[in-house]
């Protein structure tokens, strides 16, 4: 492995830190981390407006929580079968430029599906279909930028920096709903219309930032053996699978939030734009709990505060089997959101401090499919289980299963549960298995 040489106009001085770990203020004073997190705020909107829209369209045009689940499953194969090449090439190519150009696409495709709903369909497949584009688009942007804020800031400051980058994300989750809600009452053809312009901003602000540590590129020579050694790092330390394993069965058993229209419907009899309220109490309950964590990071006893966390966010998902006050699941979708928050802030910052940079792109891509896309997969799941058992039944199950899952990584993966501070976490050996 071998540092790249730096860019003149892509590495610069205003993003190296101060020694030891500088305040979140001065952090956010930095131009570079400012043009990250409007990238990734506006790549964040456009992938939860997408998500929202896309479900809520095609479940007007069927009324079937089954396509629902279609929709997710439709975003979850591409990034599922490109994640190989993808988290290689993060590792090869400068990843600002690799995710920029993913970004475009997804603008791309946006757009013509904008044009595509002007024509008024009355069949899903070719909604499928650009589903699965914008998905595959996803796949390339997704490990080449997230794989970047451990080489915009140091080491020292990565803790902050991490839910500081929630903190957009959920910022993009509370507004992207309510945006959808107006612009979609309009006409639909405007809320994808509104997703490709988000994209292009990302775009363009990913290319004008700058790094505070070169990008080590890999070059061993492209092969399959190459593209494994992401998930064999993964396999090889207990704290990486631990991390990735938990969040993964969390998300894939506990996607309650794929399912608010009908719980909208069937179970609370509320208004048309409930769906995008309860996606937006969400972002609410998420957001706060970023800044919080972004002020105060959590710094001790890491390993049990994340099994508690996802065991408070199965617990939460059974209340809203039971809840018929739209208030009540308000407030529980907002507590969902906020006890997710900090399983994602530990876990974000697990991964890059024990990878090492040259692998960065192929383990990020690996987690992206455990936990980015297993939130399209868990869509699927809850939308065909909702199918075939009804709502209430598979809330239910998603809330119990995330439960016992918690249990059985508490008791088989101990180096999960013992982890006591992030200083503590050393890079995983790269040597092959």
């Amino acid at each position: 492995m071998s540092p790249s040489p730096p860019d003149d106009d892509l590495t610069g001085a205003d993003d190296l830190s101060e020694e030891g770990p500088a305040e979140l203020r001065q952090l956010l004073h930095r131009r570079s981390v400012q043009r990250l997190l409007i990238s990734r705020a506006a790549a964040s909107s456009g992938a939860v407006t997408m998500a929202i829209a896309m479900g809520v369209y095609v479940f007007d045009i069927t009324g079937r929580e089954a396509d629902i689940g279609f929709v997710g499953l439709a975003e979850f194969l591409p990034t599922f079968l490109l994640v190989l090449w993808a988290g290689s090439m993060a590792d090869r190519m400068d990843r600002r430029r690799l995710a920029a150009v993913a970004y475009a696409a997804e603008s791309i495709i946006a757009f013509v599906t904008a044009w595509y709903v002007t024509t008024g369909p009355t069949a899903i497949g070719p909604l499928l279909g650009l589903t699965v584009a914008y998905g595959a688009a996803r796949g390339f942007a997704n490990p080449a930028s997230r794989a970047l804020p451990a080489n915009v800031v140091s080491r020292a400051d990565l803790p902050r920096l991490i839910p500081a980058l929630s903190a957009v994300w959920q910022l993009a989750a509370v507004f992207a709903p309510l945006i959808v809600g107006v612009v979609y009452g309009i006409h639909p053809a405007w809320t994808f219309a509104v997703i490709g312009v988000l994209n292009a901003v990302a775009a363009v602000n990913l290319l004008r930032v700058k790094l505070h540590s070169p990008q080590e590129h890999s070059v061993e020579r492209p092969s399959m053996g190459d593209a494994l050694r992401g998930l064999g790092l993964v396999c090889r330390s207990p704290l990486l699978l631990g991390a990735i394993g938990l969040d993964l069965m969390a998300v894939l058993l506990g996607g309650v939030v794929a399912l608010a229209p009908p719980i909208s419907k069937d179970l609370l009899n509320a208004p048309d734009g409930a769906p995008f309220w309860l996606r937006a109490a969400g972002g609410v309950g998420a957001m706060i709990t970023a800044g919080l964590l972004a002020r105060r990071p959590v710094e001790r006893n890491i390993g049990r505060t994340l099994l508690i966390a996802v065991g408070v966010f199965g617990l939460l998902t059974v209340g809203v089997a039971f809840s018929r006050s739209l208030l009540i699941t308000l407030a529980l979708f907002a507590l969902l959101a906020a006890a997710d928050m900090v399983s994602v802030f530990i876990r974000a910052t697990i991964v890059p401090l024990a990878t090492p940079d040259s692998l960065r792109g192929r383990v990020l891509a690996v987690e992206a499919v455990f936990i980015g896309a297993s939130n399209e997969l868990g869509a699927f799941e809850s939308g065909i289980t909702a199918q075939w058992f009804g709502l209430v039944p598979a809330i239910i199950a998603a809330g119990v299963g995330t439960m016992i899952v918690v249990g059985l990584f508490a008791v088989f993966m101990p180096e999960l549960r013992r982890l006591d501070r992030f200083d503590e976490i050393g890079e995983v050996a790269t040597t092959p298995l």
